[in-house]
């Protein structure tokens, strides 16, 4: 299991388009995958889960990947994240 503490920098956190983004590179991957907003922690395979979230701007998130592609999901999201969720 990965852990890896990341902070949105897209101005708009993960709404919408960026949020559908992220879902769907999530979704390429075996690994069961988790985002962590706030001690609640959301499947981030599911778009209703990741807009539940509330992520915006400057929100400290954390993704947790478990499985036999865990290393390449996480390196993926966090190169999502970093790039503004390809906004």
């Amino acid at each position: 299991m990965i852990e890896k503490e990341l902070i949105v920098k897209n101005k708009t956190g993960l709404h919408a388009r960026p949020a559908a983004t992220f879902v769907q590179t999530a979704a390429k991957y075996k690994a069961a995958l988790k985002l962590s907003v706030n001690n609640k922690s959301y499947n981030a395979k599911s778009i209703l889960a990741v807009l539940s979230a509330g992520i915006t701007c400057g929100s400290s998130i954390k993704l947790t990947a478990d499985g036999t592609d865990e290393k390449d999901a996480i390196a993926d999201l966090e190169k999502l994240i970093l790039e503004n969720c390809g906004e």
